[in-house]
């Protein structure tokens, strides 16, 4: 008898164990709206892009892709730790045909008070503020024309590293 009441125990807690995970994949894009499930449309007209910098003046990434004329918003973080006086980072995106070591010279002569833009941005499509260690900003914008353009660090230093291409297809 008391084999049959473990058997019995058995079956029935393995019969519960396979009622749960059923593996079934979760529809992200899948929204329930007075109970009928409806797709979210992806929007090819607008792109979102993290980037981050850190103390040892990198970025995580040297390419970045987008389409001409999408909206753009780029999320940039700095996931290092050192004061924004010390080892400031931002996002500048360069128009085409400037040049970054001569961009980088006057960025550090046009110092902290123009948070290190020079000439009021006359070579720069858009650039994001300045921010230290542990910091994050946001800045959203309509992709230029097709072609290759330089996104650096304008922080004095820091465009020799921190660079990459920003290649609107």
């Amino acid at each position: 008898m008391k084999f049959k009441m473990y058997l019995f125990a058995i079956l029935t807690a393995s019969i519960l164990m396979s009622c749960g995970d059923n593996n079934e994949k979760k529809d992200d894009n899948a929204i329930t709206i007075g109970g009928k499930k409806e797709t979210k449309k992806k929007d090819a007209n607008s792109v979102t892009i993290g980037l981050t910098g850190n103390d040892l003046m990198k970025f995580d990434k040297n390419e970045i892709k987008v389409k001409a004329g999408q909206k753009v918003t780029l999320n940039f973080r700095h996931v290092g730790k050192m004061d924004k006086l010390v080892m400031g980072h931002n996002f500048v995106l360069l128009k085409q045909g400037t040049d970054i070591t001569e961009f980088a010279i006057k960025a550090s002569e046009a110092g902290q008070d123009e948070d290190w833009i020079p000439e009021g941005g006359a070579n720069v499509i858009v650039h994001t503020e300045m921010i230290g260690g542990g910091q994050s900003t946001s800045i959203t914008f309509d992709a230029p024309e097709a072609g290759t353009y330089d996104f650096i660090c304008s922080f004095p230093g820091h465009a020799a590293l921190m660079k990459g291409k920003f290649i609107v297809e």
